[in-house]
């Protein structure tokens, strides 16, 4: 976790505050310390963005959650679209 936390230029108190927020679940190794993921540290940097411009913890969570959410169906909107032979996103009015 400490490692962790350095790359993020954060503490290990801010991973665990969002490891109880459930926005990061790391694994554990055999000897029981915290294993992230790059996908992990990158939803956890941007949560430390989120949190040093004012953001209190929860809501900086709900928002990176629903980013990534976001994020993911217009993932799945493209592969529609591109299997429906859609390139292009309709124009809104």
């Amino acid at each position: 976790m400490g490692r962790a936390a350095e790359m993020l230029g954060t503490t290990p108190n801010f991973l665990r505050a969002i490891g109880e927020a459930r926005l990061i679940t790391p694994l554990r190794s055999q000897g029981g310390h915290r294993r992230y993921s790059r996908y992990q540290l990158r939803i956890a940097a941007r949560a430390r963005e989120l949190v040093d411009q004012g953001t209190p913890i929860e809501a900086a969570c709900r928002i990176v959650i629903l980013e990534d959410q976001l994020e993911e169906a217009q993932r799945l909107n493209a592969e529609h679209r591109r299997a429906a032979g859609s390139p292009n996103p309709p124009a809104v009015a």
